[in-house]
């Protein structure tokens, strides 16, 4: 595993939980709009922590700490992914996993072998739109099993989507939230430049691509029927 940074505390990132956040190098996906584009473009002097630092850290923090989030970057692209969560597991850790879907057959290895606790995968816009702003090779078909997978996994999870203008719309969301009918929650994202650090600050030059209020709950609307729970954060 490489991991390329560690957030040692957070109230948000595992419902109900509180947790660490361990951030993996590298991704397949050229979002825009990601707020962490030093774990997107990995170099040779990109940061990596050591793994041994990091199991110090769990093994010390049990008292404190209710569960562990991988994210990234792209967890699922890393070949040692299975044996790193069960090391965690290992510490009595419950595990949630953040994920593009682009890998199905590692994220339904994870759930056969009862591996993750928690399944967040981001839903980026109607998936045969993925290329090219998203992903030039994106399979479309990976996507749909990713989503099945989850769906029918038993594991609690959620689907979400970045709302951002020229991306995203409400025929997309619809499209979305098909794809994803009987998910137990849906989050709706409010696109924001966090002061303008993304992946690609030139996409969103001389435009304002977030979307307001009422457009954010009329968004919330169509996708209400078709899951058990649509949220805005």
């Amino acid at each position: 595993m490489i991991i390329g940074g560690i957030q040692k505390n957070s109230f948000i990132d595992f419902p109900s939980k509180i947790s660490c956040v361990l951030f993996t190098s590298g991704c397949n996906f050229d979002c825009p709009y990601c707020h962490n584009p030093e774990l997107v473009r990995r170099t040779p002097t990109s940061k990596v922590i050591d793994l041994k630092e990091i199991f110090d850290f769990l093994k010390k923090r049990k008292s404190l700490l209710d569960g562990v989030v991988i994210t990234g970057g792209e967890p699922t692209l890393h070949p040692d992914l299975f044996d790193f969560c069960l090391e965690i597991k290992g510490l009595g850790y419950p595990i949630k996993i953040d994920t593009n879907g682009s890998r199905p057959i590692v994220i339904q290895k994870l759930i056969d072998n009862h591996i993750v606790d928690y399944i967040a995968m981001d839903v980026k816009t109607s998936i045969e739109r993925y290329s090219p702003v998203i992903s030039k090779n994106c399979s479309p078909p990976d996507l749909k099993k990713s989503v099945l997978a989850i769906i029918q996994s038993g594991v609690a999870h959620e689907f979400r989507t970045t709302c951002v203008k020229s991306i995203v719309d409400a025929a997309e969301i619809e499209e979305i939230s098909r794809l994803i009918s009987g998910a137990s929650l849906y989050a709706l994202q409010k696109f924001s430049m966090e002061n303008n650090t993304v992946l690609h600050p030139d996409f969103f030059v001389a435009k304002d691509l977030r979307y307001g209020a009422q457009e954010m709950e009329s968004f919330r609307a169509i996708a209400s029927p078709f899951v058990k729970c649509a949220v805005i954060r």
